[in-house]
């Protein structure tokens, strides 16, 4: 949930900045504060963590896993951070049960956990309500069945284990977990492609998921139709709004900026990472799957591979693409800027 909502929900006499620590931890461009002292709000947030992490580990337990490898991954899906006790991950269990459990908590790590707390008040239509939560719905269920449906006919024998792998697949790669039950790399390349896309996209905001975030990629996309909407009536006054609410400028400036960032972070990496060696397909993934805290992507990083035949010097650029990955962009980038330095 981030070293620093940690950090000030255990000592609320820290005395510095709370709220803007929350604002630089929490990922995407808006940190909803649920009560009005930020301590409080850390709380609530870790309460919740704390709760469904625990729920997924008796049912893992339930399904025959000891207490340890429970724990390690109820971790690794609620930290969305995707590490096994075993090397070929989830796959080596081979359990549809333990398959259908993981990747419902990789969902509900994927979303703003500012809406589990509405919705564990007795408040469940704060989820149908969430403009940004209808988009990442809208998105995971339709690349589950796009996918399912080109697996049922080009790969797996029967609707139900397409749908088994390609559920755990998508939820697992647009919530940026990185756990694995399959070889996805011998799927169809159409299926690839669209697994690389919902890289970018990423989890909610407010979630512990990585990526650009779905907020920001809905703002993107109202933004877009705004543009068009403008060429029609080019004098017409048309503010974006999210859930109801008038999105400033400053927010919309923010977002515009983080995405050229973004991108131009993406491909100076892919760039260099060619320049050391690496296939095209390689070193564009590799640095996606890293940039957006993934992990396992396609190549020489595929889900059955790990990042060993990467030339030192790329481990360091990839490294980098994680650090500034996980921490929204801005954090690490402002420091090579000259005018932070100065008095």
């Amino acid at each position: 949930m981030g070293i620093i909502v940690l950090s000030i929900a255990i000592l609320p006499l820290l005395g510095v900045g709370g709220m803007q620590l929350f604002r630089a931890e929490v990922p995407g461009p808006v940190a909803d504060k649920l009560k009005p002292r930020i301590a409080e709000t850390a709380k609530i947030l870790w309460q919740v963590y704390m709760l469904i992490s625990g729920a997924e580990t008796l049912l893992l337990m339930f399904g025959g896993m000891n207490l340890f490898e429970a724990l390690c991954h109820t971790f690794g899906t609620m930290a969305t951070g995707g590490f096994s006790t075993k090397n070929v991950s989830i796959g080596s269990y081979n359990k549809v049960y333990f398959d259908g459990v993981i990747t419902i908590f990789m969902i509900l790590a994927g979303t703003n956990f500012a809406l589990h707390y509405q919705a564990l008040t007795g408040n469940l239509r704060t989820f149908y309500r969430n403009s940004e939560f209808r988009f990442y719905g809208i998105t995971l269920v339709g690349a589950m069945l796009l996918v399912t449906l080109v697996l049922r006919f080009q790969t797996y024998e029967t609707l139900g284990t397409a749908f088994r792998y390609a559920s755990f697949q998508v939820g697992s790669i647009m919530t940026t977990t990185g756990y694995t039950t399959a070889d996805f790399e011998k799927w169809p390349s159409f299926v690839q492609y669209v697994l690389v896309l919902l890289m970018f996209i990423g989890g909610s905001a407010g979630s512990t998921g990585g990526g650009m975030k779905c907020m920001r990629i809905l703002l993107l996309l109202k933004q877009g139709y705004r543009e068009l909407f403008r060429l029609i009536h080019p004098h017409g006054v048309i503010p974006i709004r999210l859930g109801g609410k008038i999105v400033s400028e400053e927010v919309m400036q923010s977002v515009w900026g983080f995405f050229f960032l973004f991108i131009l972070v993406f491909v100076l990496a892919s760039v260099f990472m060619a320049f050391l060696g690496l296939d095209i397909i390689s070193a564009f993934v590799s640095v996606a799957a890293t940039i957006n805290n993934i992990g396992p992507g396609l190549g020489v990083v595929g889900p059955m591979d790990n990042y060993r035949s990467i030339p030192f010097l790329g481990k360091w650029i990839l490294t980098f693409c994680m650090l500034i990955g996980r921490l929204e962009l801005y954090t690490v980038i402002i420091l090579v800027v000259p005018e932070f330095w100065k008095r």
